[in-house]
């Protein structure tokens, strides 16, 4: 109720400056051209006259307000039309003057001012309002089996603090809100008051047009602008003191655990209102809490959020049950569990008395409804609630048609398994959509099977031998070390809802129109049996695995998956595209499409399989710059060695020809009856020389 108080108010606000914006305009036109005098006291007539037209939402006394703007339009006109035939001179400039400090000032004054401190209030109390609600997140998650006093006297503290501030903010939010609804009237008559003043004045100056009937209306009109401000004056005076009032009588409230003592615990509510924390699963063993606004009405629990126009409806308590959880490490939890036990929300109060208030509240609504029902009434019902719980719903068929996306709004070609929604008007488009993305003839599989190839020919032995058959998605013996190397690992729980061949692989259409056809093949053969496993993304592969046993049901290598999509309107519906070698044909590739259901993560799963192909991506980038590399060093390498072999066989050529140049020499001693005596050492690298020369030519 108080927050739709508040939303009327400020609703009337923004209405009320809507309409000052404009007066404004129209008296700001006066002040600015004298020229379009005559034409901007008309427009300010003519708004006055459709003061009775706005619809404020706290209207008051807009009766008394309409017949006064009304008889100031009138007098308006009739100025405005003496104005056209009187000949103005230098009154001009006091006339100026006059409406600047008469008309201008103060709706100026009310538009900086008063209206700019609604605007501020509202964001003051918004951020209290954040304030307050951090602060009671942090008070809910103290820790009942490790209790830290000083921990918890801090954050009691904070919610102290900051429950107090926001309730002094609300409460001179609301002051000023009702404290608008005065000045608004000050700010409409003491600008057309000055208006009307600023004229008799430049009408004296000039000529005798005004009458004392019209002096003692304006007289009239000052005496209730000044009854007015003294009755805002005592109405603010008043709320002051209620402020400070309800600050002394509300300080024990401000505790988020009060003391129980002075808050006694009321255990016969059928009505109960407030706020509590609600758990919701985010993964397989995470968890989150949102803090919204609980209340009972007919026997059902309902919940609003923040902003929210209206609640909604959370569950049945109709003859439910409730008890008390230790959930997560908090204090105050307690189980509302449904009638057939198919629905179940973990709360947390806020304090122990709200607590035992909530279980209570439920307890008795629960009690009163089953007492005042029919016995055959309530025996019916749960015969019907097992029929329900063994027999598939009726509309099963039809709330899987309600997910087609909207994008495929052809129906489907004529199939055994979808034949039952074909339109007469559309079957040639169907046909030639439907075989342009499905294999036709192709049956759908409902269970997950291990898909193996046949043994090829050249294989047979050595496939008797092993014992095993083969696996064309790549399964082996060291595929868990493998999936240990990868460094992306996330679970998801999947629900495995068919598998069917596909012509195309290149479009998310494909995914979207295998949905289709196996959610209407369920329907149609009343198959309503999921088998559930954990699905889990590497950066090699994605494998399903048995949630009992932890055995691989089936591995999907990673470079295979060439497609995946999730449903564009039932984000839990997620498919992907396998491109496998063989099939019908063994000379071509055959793509299948696998469709799954998930916990609200379909997104979350698609994201990651682009993840883990990314990643995929790099690495191969990666090894294929290694190698690259590698190569280059293995010819930097072999250059180096063919360069350093040069090297030495210039070397050695060099070496060469200084031993032949030696012997040259040594002949020409011999010749002229000197001989020259050789060390054994000598004649060894001689002959070597000639040795390694010989060798080097036939190289």
């Amino acid at each position: 109720q108080t927050r739709s108080l508040l939303g009327v108010f400020e609703e009337d606000a923004a209405a009320i400056s809507n309409y000052i914006n404009q007066l404004f305009q129209a008296m700001h036109r006066i002040y600015d051209a004298q020229n379009e005098l005559s034409a901007a006291t008309h427009l300010t007539s003519k708004l006055l006259k459709e003061y009775e037209k706005q619809r404020f939402p706290l209207g008051g006394d807009d009766e008394v307000m309409t017949s006064t703007l009304q008889q100031f339009a009138k007098v308006i006109d009739e100025a405005s039309a003496s104005i056209c035939f009187a000949k103005l001179s230098s009154c001009h400039a006091v006339l100026s003057t006059q409406l600047a400090d008469a008309m201008m000032f103060p709706i100026t004054q009310f538009k900086e001012r008063d209206l700019k401190e609604i605007l501020t209030l509202k964001e003051v109390f918004q951020i209290a309002s954040n304030d307050h609600d951090a602060a009671i997140t942090r008070y809910s998650r103290l820790s009942k089996r490790r209790e830290n006093e000083k921990i918890k006297a801090e954050v009691t503290e904070d919610v102290y603090t900051s429950r107090k501030k926001q309730h002094q903010t609300m409460m001179h939010y609301f002051c000023a809100l009702n404290t608008l609804q005065y000045k608004k009237k000050i700010s409409l008559l003491e600008p057309l008051l000055g208006y009307m003043q600023a004229q008799i004045s430049f009408f004296k100056m000039g000529s005798e047009n005004l009458t004392e009937q019209l002096e003692e209306f304006l007289t009239n009109i000052g005496t209730s602008v000044q009854n007015v401000r003294r009755e805002m004056d005592c109405e603010v005076e008043n709320m002051q003191q209620t402020i400070e009032d309800l600050e002394v009588a509300s300080d024990p409230l401000y505790l988020p655990d009060p003391d129980p003592t002075k808050f006694p615990v009321h255990r016969n509510l059928t009505r109960k209102a407030g706020y509590l924390n609600a758990r919701n699963k985010t993964g397989l063993v995470s968890s989150s809490w949102e803090r919204q606004f609980y209340f009972t009405q007919g026997g059902n629990l309902m919940s609003q959020a923040r902003g929210d126009v209206a609640g909604g409806l959370v569950m049945d308590i109709d003859n439910c049950s409730v008890m008390a959880v230790d959930c997560e490490d908090r204090r105050y939890c307690f189980q509302i569990t449904s009638f057939d036990g198919k629905k179940s929300s973990i709360l947390q109060a806020e304090s122990k008395k709200d607590y035992e208030e909530w279980i209570c509240t439920i307890n008795n609504i629960s009690k009163q409804i089953y007492l005042s029902e029919n016995p055959e009434e309530i025996a019916a019902r749960v015969n019907q609630s097992a029929l329900e719980a063994v027999t598939p719903s009726p509309s099963f068929q039809q709330r899987h048609e309600s997910m087609r996306p909207a994008v495929q709004s052809r129906p489907p070609a004529a199939r055994t398994s979808s034949t039952g929604s074909l339109g007469s008007d559309s079957a040639a488009l169907s046909a030639l959509s439907l075989d342009s993305l499905v294999a036709p003839d192709t049956p759908i599989q409902f269970d997950i099977i291990s898909p193996v190839s046949e043994d090829l020919p050249g294989q047979a032995k050595s496939s008797g031998q092993s014992g095993r058959r083969t696996n064309p998605f790549g399964e082996s013996g060291g595929s868990k070390s493998e999936t240990e190397d990868s460094i992306l690992h996330q679970l998801f729980i999947v629900r495995f809802l068919g598998s069917m061949e596909v012509k195309s692989d290149e479009s998310p259409d494909v995914v979207y129109e295998t949905m289709r056809q196996i959610l209407a093949a369920r329907a149609i053969h009343n198959v309503f049996r999921m088998t559930e496993s954990h699905l889990l993304v590497t950066c090699d592969c994605l494998k399903l695995i048995d949630p009992q046993t932890q055995v691989t049901r089936l591995r999907f290598p990673l470079p295979s998956v060439v497609l995946y999509a999730t449903h564009q309107e039932n984000k839990r519906l997620f498919g992907f595209v396998l491109r496998t070698s063989g099939g019908r044909a063994e000379s071509r590739q055959t793509s299948i499409c696998y469709i799954f259901e998930s916990n609200n993560e379909g997104e979350k799963i698609c994201d990651s399989v682009g993840l883990a192909k990314q990643i995929a991506f790099h690495a191969e980038l990666d090894r294929k710059a290694s190698e690259k590399q590698k190569e280059i060093e293995r010819v930097k390498e072999k250059q180096q060695q063919e360069l350093n072999k040069q090297k030495q066989i210039e070397k050695d050529l060099e070496e060469q020809s200084r031993l032949i140049a030696a012997s040259s020499r040594s002949n020409q001693s011999s010749g002229e009856g000197q001989f020259v005596v050789l060390s054994s050492s000598q004649s060894e690298d001689s002959d070597l020389g000639e040795d390694g020369k010989k060798k080097r030519e036939s190289e």
